[in-house]
């Protein structure tokens, strides 16, 4: 199984989204879940979780590059999310499912 986690403001619409996605993975056939954590926690996590991937929200991006820093320092991709892969509606679920398989390291 692999694991995502979104880094955000709070967490909280990041969990609604990361359920929502982590659904949409089980209904495709994906062995994918996701999680989510408030940006002050983000690089702790990066550093010392077995998450796979880490994706940065679209109101938290001014930590990207910190972020991607604590990444490059254990081997884990960090990226960004772009707005419309962070609407928690079925095509924004669609655009986060496939942003993740892109990126999901093998």
């Amino acid at each position: 199984m692999k694991k995502a986690l979104i880094i955000c403001a709070a967490g909280m619409s990041s969990s609604m989204m990361a359920a929502k996605t982590t659904d949409w993975f089980k209904q495709n056939g994906y062995d994918i879940t996701m999680d989510a954590v408030g940006a002050t926690e983000g690089a702790k996590w990066i550093e010392t979780s077995d998450f796979d991937l880490f994706l940065v929200s679209p109101q938290t991006k001014m930590y990207l590059k910190n972020l991607q820093a604590s990444g490059e320092k254990v081997g884990k991709p960090v990226i960004s999310i772009p707005p419309q892969a962070y609407v928690p509606i079925p095509s924004g679920i669609k655009n986060m499912g496939e942003l993740v398989l892109k990126n999901m390291p093998k």
